[in-house]
């Protein structure tokens, strides 16, 4: 999907998800690679790290074993490396490459620059002028691949950074900080300072191609590619460079001007979803309820189009408030005996089998609890599946803590398991000489899944959910040890089918929250749909629903919503005592991104905001709503 748009200053092409999107630079990619191979000349490929090149490394590793792509005349220099950082650091940029990409294909070493965090402060300067040089005299990079901060920065060239600024060592952002906290395990462990190429060379390449994925990014890639370009947004600068192209999904996309109000920029198809979508924007950004709307406030904001459509506001609006009202729903598993052509769900069955997917041991809590609760209450036979241990979220105090009150314990009592009092011991050992570099021994992940896990039960005892319908998956693909996880693979998409095959559901509820900045629930959700997708000719699934909601990071637009629960004070409260149940969560999570709050209080602020907008567009008055997204298979 790509367009000449007016609002655009810089090519940019839309995909449906990343895998397409990053197969098909790696493709680009190759292609370089292989017309200078043909010309005998080195393919100089400038690199980037973190979780957006990821895929694109994957299939340029694919494409060597099976294709016989070489790398013998590549020639790499990476952008970045955080200072000081020794280059078998979990953190380390050396090390992710070398994981990625490096390991895995036959380029020669010597080929290979990355900055060097290793080196004493005063040996800097030099390095870095001979970094420069050496991109110099092989003629400039003929490939830059990027990513983008959610501050703009490209490298760790941080707001402020000018277009003419050399490879140096800089001081990080403190948004950049945050979003690095995840993988140092806490924000006050982050290295304050990194070493990038300057957006000098960055701008000299001869193909630059910048990558996004997920809404976290979206604002920031509106403001590169819509705003101007300002030292504020270091992205903005590849407005000016001749071939550059932004490559996003869906969801990084969603702040442009094409896709947050495409009537402003063309002709569109004015179906339900689109008039919901127009007239919904148009309310809030008016302040006004729908039903107040005019034919003038249409004519004035580009909808003189669907006004011509209708004739008069007055019709618009009333379909539009229908439509919003019927998405409102005390009953999110069906009212019983009841007609229900104009609400969200079926009143058949009365009583459903219904599967709560929670990707980490606390998002089915904190995303639908009030929802959680309801189902239960209105007697429908309630099961949760934890996707994944979720023991990487335990800070090591508290998992110290667990470890040396088991050992006392058992000392205690001269417990008669001394194999397990040992693992105890190992862990409570390795955690006071833990080092920030190391990661978790297999016991010390035992032991916080074991935290988790006991919090989940909690909170399961709590809601009124029996014991045999509490489901812990431990998915495979989490366990690494690392924020970093292994890519889904076929075991995991199996224990998903498995429990759905056992549970015949009637409804599913899954994350669909695609701004959790670990990406954790974007890879549980992808196991889930395509289990569903390898289900959906059974003869039970003609009769599964399936819903999304969204985790404490983000909420679904308003024009997306098609349930709407509604919360009383006291049930949001109960909610609240719900997410207490995780206590390991509760103060200091290790990954609170940057949002300083407890998740019990943006979970609170979040579905007290989507009441608010209901009642702004002239819908009842609620204390709160927790929303819902079909997805149809």
């Amino acid at each position: 999907m790509e367009q000449a748009i007016s609002f655009e200053r810089v090519p940019t092409r839309i995909y449906s998800d990343s895998e397409k999107a990053s197969k098909a630079v790696a493709h680009e990619i190759a292609s370089l690679i292989r017309e200078r191979a043909k010309e005998k000349k080195p393919a100089v490929l400038g690199l980037a790290t973190g979780s957006s090149p990821k895929k694109v490394y994957q299939e340029l590793i694919r494409m060597h074993k099976e294709e016989g792509l070489s790398f013998k005349n590549v020639i790499t220099f990476n952008l970045d490396e955080y200072y000081p950082m020794q280059p078998d650091a979990i953190q380390s940029y050396v090390r992710f490459m070398k994981e990625q990409l490096f390991d895995h294909v036959d380029i020669p070493l010597n080929n290979i620059n990355i900055p060097d965090g290793t080196l004493p402060i005063e040996k800097i300067p030099e390095f870095c002028k001979d970094y420069d040089e050496k991109i110099e005299k092989l003629g400039g990079l003929d490939f830059q691949l990027l990513g983008i901060g959610r501050n703009g920065h490209i490298g760790f060239n941080e707001p402020g950074s000018l277009i003419n600024s050399k490879t140096r060592l800089m001081t990080l952002d403190i948004s950049t900080k945050i979003d690095a906290a995840i993988d140092f395990g806490g924000l006050e462990k982050v290295h304050k300072k990194a070493i990038t190429m300057g957006v000098e060379k960055i701008m000299h390449a001869k193909r630059v191609i910048l990558l996004a994925w997920g809404e976290h990014k979206a604002e920031s890639v509106a403001r590169a590619v819509e705003g101007p370009v300002t030292s504020d947004i270091p992205a903005s600068y590849l407005q000016q460079h001749n071939n550059a192209t932004f490559i996003l999904d869906e969801t990084a996309a969603a702040a442009l001007t094409r896709i947050k109000t495409p009537w402003v920029v063309d002709s569109v198809i004015w179906d339900r979803k689109m008039i919901k979508k127009a007239v919904t924007h148009l309310a809030l950004q008016l302040d006004k309820p729908v039903l107040k709307l005019t034919n003038k406030d249409y004519n004035e904001h580009g909808l003189s189009e669907l006004l011509s459509l209708y004739g008069q506001a007055y019709d618009i609006n009333i379909e539009v408030f229908n439509y919003l009202q019927h998405t409102i729903t005390g009953w999110p598993g069906g009212k019983p005996n009841a007609d229900d052509t104009h609400r969200p769900e079926r009143a058949f069955p009365a009583k459903k089998k219904v599967i709560i997917f929670s990707p980490h041991p606390d998002d089915d809590i904190i995303s639908m609890g009030g929802t959680f609760q309801r189902l239960h209450d209105q007697g429908h036979d309630v099961h949760v599946a934890y996707q994944t241990s979720g023991n990487i979220a335990v800070a090591d105090d508290e998992a110290l803590r667990f470890a040396e009150f088991v050992v006392d314990f058992n000392e205690k009592f001269e417990s008669s398991n001394p194999k397990a009092n040992k693992i105890y011991k190992e862990a409570v050992k390795f955690l006071k000489s833990k080092r920030d570099s190391e990661i978790d021994i297999p016991s010390v992940r035992e032991i916080k899944g074991l935290i988790r896990k006991g919090e989940a039960k909690n909170t399961c005892r709590f809601v009124g959910i029996k014991k045999e319908n509490t489901h812990f998956l431990e998915m495979p693909f989490y366990e690494t040890g690392t924020v970093r996880k292994k890519p889904i693979g076929e075991e995991d998409i199996q224990i998903i089918m498995n429990l759905i095959e056992e549970i015949q559901p009637h409804q599913i509820y899954a994350a669909g929250d695609l701004a959790d900045p670990h990406g954790t629930h974007k890879v549980c959700l992808d196991a889930i749909l395509e289990a569903i997708q390898r289900l959906k000719h059974r003869e039970y699934m003609k009769n599964c629903w399936v819903w999304l909601y969204k985790g404490a990071w983000a909420e679904w637009d308003i024009d997306q919503i098609e349930m709407a629960v509604p919360m009383s004070p006291d049930q949001v409260f109960q909610k609240r005592m719900g997410i207490f149940k995780h206590q390991s969560q509760k103060d200091g999570v290790v990954f609170q991104g940057d949002d300083s709050r407890e998740f019990w209080q943006r979970a609170e602020e979040r579905n007290r905001g989507t009441a608010n907008i209901y009642n702004k567009l002239g819908l009842a008055e609620y204390e709160a709503m927790e929303a819902f997204v079909r997805w149809r298979f």
